[in-house]
């Protein structure tokens, strides 16, 4: 019996991560840095996306591990270079989510960021503050200790999702699945 239990738990994992590929994203609205709102996904309507969700302070480690990266990858633009750099022309958040008690610290919480935050990086920097049941259920985010990163096409459908820790790995099908399209 044991020896059947990790094949299948394998396989629901694997359906949890492909369960809601297909389907389009929820309209969330947050606020950038400098109090702009932005609606996902519509304000993301005819680019390719890729948003980093957190919901709570044990996902902001594992959050941060993909800061460096994402910023070599998508939005740093080395100019000196010798080499033409594929450059990618896409959307790009990270959306840390203020819900349940956690929304008494949102002022705080943004206040300390935009003091300590590269103002480069505010335009890629998404806040959200209200309720998280609806993106738990239909983002299939049951897990509140890790980020969770989607890809959405152009009309904000959802191509690829990822959670956890930065790996090479997960970048490489996050590249592929943007360069796919």
């Amino acid at each position: 019996m044991t020896k059947y239990l990790f094949p299948v738990s394998i396989f629901l994992f694997s359906l949890n991560c492909l369960a809601q590929i297909g389907n389009q994203f929820p309209l969330l609205s947050a606020k950038k840095l400098d109090d702009h709102e932005v609606i996902l996904p519509k304000s993301t309507h005819g680019k390719f996306t890729l948003l980093g969700l957190a919901y709570s302070k044990e996902a902001e480690s594992d959050l941060a591990t993909w800061f460096q990266p994402v910023y070599e990858t998508f939005i740093h633009k080395d100019k000196g270079s010798l080499f033409e750099v594929e450059s990618y022309d896409i959307h790009l958040f990270f959306v840390p989510m203020f819900t349940g008690l956690n929304q008494a610290a949102h002022g705080t919480v943004v206040k300390e960021m935009k003091a300590g935050v590269d103002k480069n990086l505010w335009p890629y920097i998404l806040i959200y503050k209200g309720e998280i049941k609806e993106y738990k259920s239909s983002l299939m985010m049951e897990k509140k200790e890790l980020p969770y990163f989607f890809v959405l096409d152009k009309n904000g459908k959802i191509v690829y999702k990822t959670t956890g820790k930065y790996s090479d790995q997960k970048m490489e099908e996050i590249e592929k699945h943007l360069e796919a399209n």
